[in-house]
């Protein structure tokens, strides 16, 4: 009978729990496991919600010709809690987001300028790739390898939205070539030719 007391109390309580609408992001505070402590409702406002910083293009000189530009919850509050984070991704003309993975999100992009050459790999090894114009959207599934290039002669441009505050993200090329693994090691495992290896480590800043 007491368990059933017990119970009967403790649905009542779950049912009855207020579900909190939203946690700005109080960057002040140290930020933990769970994301960011919550600023009290009472001192949020409107443009808490907002974020202005994908509205400028990212700085493309650079070896990849590309630029990403976040808005996770350091730089756009009012997502945290949420379980989303969210980017623009500028291409200069050969411009490309090397095969990277997000093991922690899938991903949809929008192409907002240009055309973009993008796709994934499965991991029975499938590949997807489709050119996408302005106004399409593509997803990644969480944890593939994927790449985004400009199919165009002019930039491009695009918004991509995470599933997860944290995506993570590891690029291909740095974890195998901009590190201090030796080359022999990275030649036996890729099967690549020691002298590449040295050459990409020169260029990615690896050593070894």
């Amino acid at each position: 009978m007491l368990r059933i007391i017990f119970l009967l109390s403790l649905l009542f309580a779950l049912s009855t729990a207020s579900v909190q609408d939203f946690c700005v992001a109080n960057l002040k505070r140290a930020e933990t496991p769970a994301g960011y402590p919550c600023i009290r409702p009472i001192h949020v406002k409107a443009k808490d919600f907002v974020f202005s910083g994908l509205v400028t293009p990212g700085n493309t000189t650079n070896i990849i010709s590309a630029a990403v530009t976040p808005g996770f919850v350091a730089q756009f509050p009012g997502l945290n809690g949420l379980g989303l984070s969210t980017a623009r991704l500028d291409l200069a003309p050969k411009g490309v987001i090397p095969m990277h993975t997000h093991p922690g999100a899938s991903e949809v992009l929008f192409v907002l300028d240009g055309a973009i050459t993008a796709g994934f790999v499965s991991s029975a090894n499938s590949v997807y790739v489709q050119t996408l114009k302005p106004g399409q959207v593509m997803v990644f599934p969480q944890g593939l390898l994927h790449f985004q290039i400009n199919a165009g002669k002019s930039a491009a441009a695009a918004f991509v939205t995470f599933s997860s505050a944290s995506p993570g993200l590891q690029i291909l090329d740095f974890a195998l070539f901009a590190n201090d693994l030796p080359t022999e090691l990275v030649s036996g495992t890729t099967f690549l030719d020691p002298a590449v290896v040295k050459k990409l480590k020169g260029v990615l800043g690896g050593t070894g």
